[in-house]
C-alpha cells in the first residue's frame, strides 16, 4: 500500500518543482565560478568544487524524481534510499563545492563583509557547531522514526516537503561541520571532529539495528520493507561517513605551530630589549 495517497497533478507539480529549481541553482553557480576565474585569473576556481556542486544537484534531482520519489511514496525502502541521497550524499557534494567561499570571491566588498559577519555571529557559531549539527541529522532520525511522527508526516504532502528540507539542511550543516572547506572561525580541531563523527557513525548504527529488531519502532509498513529500508540506512550510511571521513583527512590542514609563534616573539622582544639596553648604555 501506498505510505500516502498522491493525486497524479500533486505528483506532477512535486517532481516540476526540483526539475526547474535544480538547473537552475546548477547554472547560478556556474555563472559565479566563471565570474570568480574572470576576476582573479591568477587563483581560478576548482573544477573539483564545480563537479562537487553538480553532483549534488544530480543526486538531489535523482532523490526527488522518477524512478526514486514515487517509489519512495509507496516503499518504505524507497523512503530510506531518497533519505540516504538527499541527508547524505547530496549534502557531501554541496559542501565540497565551497559555495560560501564562492560568494566571498564574487560579492562586492560590502556585500562580503555583510556576509563575513553573519558567519562570524554568535547564532551561525551555535548552529554550525558539530554538536548541534550532529543532533539535528542524526538525533533527530530516532524521534522520526520511534514515534508516530513519520507516520504523520507521510500522510501530509506539505509535512513531507518539510522533512526533506530538514534532511538537506542538517545534513549540509553537519558535512560542512566536520569537512566543510568554507571559512569556520569557531570549528573544532580534527581531533573533536573525529570524535562528533564517530558518535554519528555509532548512532547511525544503532538506530538502524533497532529498527532492522523492530524495537520501539513505530512505521506503518511491512516488516520486509522496513528490515531492508534498516540495512539501506546502515550500509548506505556506513558508505557515506566513510566518505566524510576521507572528505575530512582531504581538507586537513595542520594548524600552526603555537610554540614556535610564541617562542618567535618572546625572540623579537628580546632583541628588542638588547637594543634598547644598548642605546641606554651609549
Amino acid at each position: 500500500m501506498p505510505l500516502h495517497g498522491h493525486t497524479a497533478g500533486s505528483s506532477l507539480l512535486e517532481w516540476l518543482l526540483p526539475a526547474l529549481v535544480l538547473p537552475a541553482a546548477a547554472g547560478a553557480y556556474l555563472l559565479l565560478a566563471h565570474r570568480a576565474r574572470r576576476r582573479n585569473p591568477a587563483l581560478g576556481w576548482s573544477p573539483w568544487r564545480t563537479t562537487g556542486f553538480l553532483t549534488g544537484s544530480a543526486l538531489l534531482g535523482a532523490a526527488l524524481l522518477p524512478p526514486v520519489a514515487p517509489f519512495a511514496h509507496e516503499d518504505f525502502r524507497g523512503h530510506m534510499a531518497q533519505h540516504m541521497l538527499i541527508g547524505m550524499y547530496a549534502p557531501l557534494a554541496f559542501v565540497l563545492a565551497a559555495p560560501v567561499t564562492l560568494l566571498l570571491r564574487t560579492l562586492p566588498a560590502a556585500r562580503g563583509r555583510q556576509l563575513t559577519a553573519v558567519l562570524h555571529s554568535p547564532p551561525a557559531r551555535v548552529i554550525a557547531h558539530p554538536a548541534v549539527a550532529l543532533a539535528l541529522s542524526t538525533a533527530s532520525l530516532a524521534v522520526l522514526y520511534f514515534t508516530p511522527l513519520y507516520n504523520a508526516i507521510m500522510s501530509n504532502p506539505a509535512a513531507h516537503w518539510l522533512l526533506h528540507a530538514h534532511f538537506l539542511l542538517s545534513g549540509c550543516l553537519f558535512a560542512h561541520a566536520i569537512a566543510g572547506p568554507d571559512p569556520a572561525p569557531y570549528r573544532p580541531g580534527v581531533r573533536a571532529r573525529l570524535v562528533y563523527l564517530g558518535v554519528a557513525i555509532a548512532a547511525h548504527a544503532v538506530i538502524s539495528q533497532m529498527m532492522y529488531g523492530g524495537f520501539w519502532v513505530d512505521i506503518h509498513a511491512p516488516v520486509s520493507q522496513v528490515q531492508a529500508g534498516a540495512e539501506i540506512m546502515y550500509y548506505g550510511g556506513d558508505v557515506a561517513e566513510l566518505l566524510l571521513a576521507a572528505a575530512l583527512v582531504a581538507t586537513w590542514r595542520p594548524e600552526p605551530r603555537r610554540s614556535a609563534t610564541r617562542d618567535s616573539a618572546s625572540a623579537r622582544e628580546t632583541a628588542t630589549a638588547t637594543r634598547v639596553g644598548e642605546q641606554g648604555a651609549a
